[in-house]
């Protein structure tokens, strides 16, 4: 089996908001699927994080360096895509665009042979992994609203963050703490994004660190974001100081940008994104490495379907590996793979049990959301 060909397709018309200082719109393109093609007509499709402009652009560099190569062996062609992209790569829209193209190999490798992703990782630990529903700030009585609404269609897991956490005051981030806190009740898992990532964020050490004493009073999770992503410096020292575990690593890429920061003991919990950050092959790699330094693993996961599904299985395949990040009401999640994903009574989601991903495309969906698309044409 061979590699024809490598396409994409950027999602648009109903991108939710990213919480940014720059608001996206429904137009704005920040989700592109991959799809790659094989000579014995097997594809398989992956997402990237990142604007279709700069995904078609990589795969004028990547696309060469792919074709012809045996789609079954996923990270070693991610390796090669890797390897010879060094000059222009090392992080940004090329190993952003690798990510996608490491999933799809993952799916046509699992199609190949008729197993799960998850199998083919080295087994399912679980066969049902606990979503937690990532919600942006908004003004506390309306955020305690959507959360409880949540909460009633069986998510027993949140995160809240962005917004105007960090932006307003001390008090504005206790009251919508609160609020959350008494909407979801006392047993419900509780995180807090503060979104150290976000355009000239103005926050640093000391008020992360007075922020992390008000988290703990509120038995929070973990505490995400709460620096600039390259203050390593920082994460270390408040992680050493903070009741509340300490999260970050979802705008890294490449597992030597993250054992920087784990060898480094800046996290307690790593959250790279595997459409972003070099695909399932890479996240492995990251999960492996967080567990020999005791550092727990939870994929960030602002994405699509396609996204979705090869955090299941990452998350399926791991010893310790037990939430995934979900962002209610997105329709690249909810409508573009047939049927969906649905919680079970236990407020779970099944990892797919089919061959490769598990997960079909809605070619209707598709069609409306990637207008024009040649993404599945033979």
């Amino acid at each position: 089996m061979k590699i024809t060909d490598v396409r994409a397709a950027g999602l648009r018309g109903a991108t939710p908001k990213g919480g940014w200082a720059l608001e996206l719109n429904p137009d704005d393109v920040v989700h592109t699927l991959i799809a790659v093609h094989t000579d014995e007509g097997v594809i398989g499709v992956g997402s990237v994080f990142s604007s279709e402009d700069l995904v078609r652009a990589a795969l004028e560099v990547l696309r060469p360096i792919c074709l012809g190569a045996d789609p079954r062996e996923p990270d070693k062609v991610s390796q090669l895509l890797h390897e010879n992209t060094f000059w222009l790569g090392r992080g940004g829209a090329v190993t952003h665009t690798v990510s996608g193209i490491d999933i799809a190999l993952w799916d046509i490798l699992g199609q190949a042979v008729g197993l799960p992703v998850s199998t083919l990782l080295g087994g399912r630990y679980r066969e049902k992994v606990r979503p937690y529903a990532s919600v942006l700030i908004e003004e506390a009585s309306v955020l305690a609203d959507s959360l409880a609404k949540l909460a009633a269609e069986g998510f027993t897991a949140f995160k809240i963050g962005w917004g105007t956490f960090g932006r307003v005051s001390g008090d504005v981030d206790e009251q919508v703490v609160h609020a959350a806190r008494d909407a979801i009740g006392p047993h419900a898992l509780l995180a807090v994004d503060a979104g150290g990532s976000d355009a000239f964020w103005p926050n640093g050490y000391k008020w992360a660190s007075r922020t992390a004493d008000l988290l703990a009073g509120y038995d929070v999770a973990w505490f995400e974001e709460a620096l600039k992503p390259d203050d390593l410096d920082g994460f270390v020292q408040l992680r050493r100081a903070s009741k509340v575990p300490i999260a970050g690593g979802e705008v890294l890429t490449r597992r030597q940008d993250f054992f920087r920061f784990l060898s480094a003991g800046a996290f307690d919990i790593v959250q790279p994104d595997t459409t972003k950050g070099g695909g399932i092959s890479e996240s492995r790699r990251i999960a492996w490495l967080a567990e020999e330094f005791g550092i727990g693993f939870i994929p960030h996961g602002w994405n699509t379907a396609v996204g979705l599904a090869a955090d299941l299985h990452l998350a399926s395949s791991l010893p310790g590996a037990d939430l995934v990040e979900y962002r209610p009401g997105s329709a690249y999640i909810d409508d573009i793979a047939d049927g969906g994903f649905k919680l079970d009574e236990d407020g779970l989601l099944p990892v797919p049990a089919g061959p490769g991903l598990g997960i079909c495309l809605d070619l209707d969906a598709l069609a409306r959301y990637a207008p024009g698309n040649t993404l599945l044409d033979v």
